[in-house]
């Protein structure tokens, strides 16, 4: 079996290409983008507030720390809310000068904000898949890992590149990477004797040294198997 692990968190993003076989794991490739995740969307987030607190109370807020950290305490709130339902409004108390701040936001218009980084993620999708010279019409499961994935636009982009492919969402997202390093720990410490799994790991990045005249020598290429 062919996966594709898709794992969109808070800070970073990873994608891993693997094939699975009688509890042998093995990386074809890895690719990602270690500056997108949550924390991008809720930043958007807090511009598109900001900008209409400015607007209604007339005065600038960008520098304003004790504004922006009431807001960037709710606008992760509002993100999550959208997930599930069409719109969600913020709504802050003692705002700025005595008075209350509210503001309704759709999905739609979440959407909007963060159009560029959403389809960003399709980009390493679509690097592993050229990699490890596999069709996307091969993988057999797309999993999704990573708060970031409750996303239904997320979902659907991820879902339409796979050609209407249904996304395996049986593990909570928030502690996928958990359970895995549980059972790594698990398999090290030779505590789990029952679950004959083998995990077969490649190197994320290529490992270079800088050589005469400043050229960078490539040691070790990116996706090249790890010895065990």
């Amino acid at each position: 079996m062919i996966a594709l692990v898709f794992d969109l968190g808070g800070g970073t993003f990873d994608v891993s290409l693997l094939t699975i076989d009688e509890g042998v794991f093995e990386v074809l490739a890895i690719a990602g983008d270690p500056h997108l995740g949550g924390e991008d969307f809720d930043n958007n987030l807090l511009k598109h507030f900001l900008k209409i607190a400015s607007q209604r109370f007339k005065a600038d807020f960008t520098d304003n720390m004790v504004i922006v950290s009431k807001l960037k305490r709710e606008v992760e709130k509002v993100k999550k809310i959208l997930s599930y339902e069409e719109s969600a409004t913020l709504t802050i108390e003692n705002f700025y000068k005595g008075e209350d701040f509210s503001e309704k936001i759709t999905r739609a218009r979440f959407e909007d904000l963060n159009r560029d980084l959403f389809m960003k993620t399709l980009k390493p999708v679509a690097q592993v898949l050229e990699d490890a010279k596999v069709s996307k019409s091969n993988v057999d499961e797309v999993v999704l890992v990573g708060g970031s994935t409750r996303i239904p636009f997320v979902q659907k982009i991820l879902q339409d590149f796979f050609n209407g492919k249904k996304l395996k969402k049986d593990i909570n997202p928030d502690e996928a990477i958990a359970y895995g390093a549980a059972v790594q720990a698990a398999i090290i410490s030779g505590k789990d004797k029952s679950s004959g799994i083998v995990l077969l790991d490649v190197c994320p990045p290529s490992l270079s040294i800088e050589t005469t005249g400043g050229v960078m020598t490539t040691l070790i290429k990116r996706n090249t198997a790890i010895p065990s």
